[in-house]
């Protein structure tokens, strides 16, 4: 039997499990936002065309308006300055978008301090127990933060000082960027930068480091406790979209049965 056919087979059978890490989009779903004099991207939202009616008595269906960073989403390299020559969303490699996922559980440090930043010697800490993280892999971050998928403030966590959510340090962001030979980092967070991640150097150097070097981000993720430290397989699946700095997206794991 060939691999995708044993692979197929598994499917099948239940050997190999499909687990869905998307946030379901709607127009309660949480979203970034930036402080003045920034703009924001509108909420996702539906609009009617035709619902077995007149308009269209055969059928339902209808516009979609959204921003590109809303929801599960990937962010593509020209997403930021460092990136601005690099891919699109529609021309990222499909092949970047399918790979072995390695979770890093930082649930235990977030809950007592939601600013916290994993730093390189996290990283290297979980690799000492698991290996180096895989060529082509993506490494997601383990907060917790996944129990505040439909609670917008909750997930924002804003206070006079601005929002506390965690993330990752700068150095932490550059060693990934060209210390790993990863394709993507992600986050259950609503962004791949930290709460506070305006207050780094470079600023926002999650986006800064990864994209400007050709990784890429996904966030609001979920069920990355359904997950093994190490073993599945992830597929991000976003738009295709000429032009486009970021897609919403449907993220799969792949894992076998414990």
């Amino acid at each position: 039997m060939s691999v995708l056919a044993s692979f197929a087979s598994a499917l099948a059978d239940g050997s190999v499990e499909v687990i869905d890490l998307t946030n379901r989009l709607s127009a309660d779903t949480p979203t970034l936002r930036l402080p003045e004099p920034f703009a924001n991207l509108i909420d996702f939202s539906l609009e009617e065309v035709s619902a077995y009616n007149e308009p269209g008595p055969f059928w339902k269906h209808h516009n979609i308006h959204t921003g590109e960073h809303i929801g599960t989403h990937l962010d593509a390299p020209v997403h930021w300055v460092s990136g601005r020559d690099g891919h699109d969303v529609a021309s990222i490699p499909p092949a970047r978008l399918v790979g072995p996922a390695v979770v890093i559980d930082v649930c235990d440090q977030v809950a007592k301090d939601p600013d916290f930043l994993m730093d390189v010697s996290h990283i290297e800490a979980w690799e000492a127990d698991h290996g180096r993280l895989p060529a082509n892999g993506w490494l997601l971050m383990r907060t917790g933060w996944d129990r505040f998928a439909d609670d917008q403030d909750a997930s924002l966590n804003v206070d006079e000082h601005g929002s506390h959510t965690p993330g990752i340090t700068a150095e932490a962001a550059h060693w990934l960027a060209t210390q790993r030979p990863i394709s993507g980092f992600g986050v259950e967070t609503v962004g791949i930068d930290a709460g506070r991640g305006a207050e780094l150097d470079p600023p926002f150097a999650a986006h800064y480091h990864l994209l400007g070097h050709d990784k890429y981000g996904l966030t609001s993720l979920q069920n990355l406790a359904l997950l093994p430290a190490t073993g599945a397989v992830i597929v991000v699946a976003p738009l295709p979209i000429v032009g486009g700095t970021g897609s919403p997206a449907r993220a799969l794991a792949l894992v076998e049965p414990s």
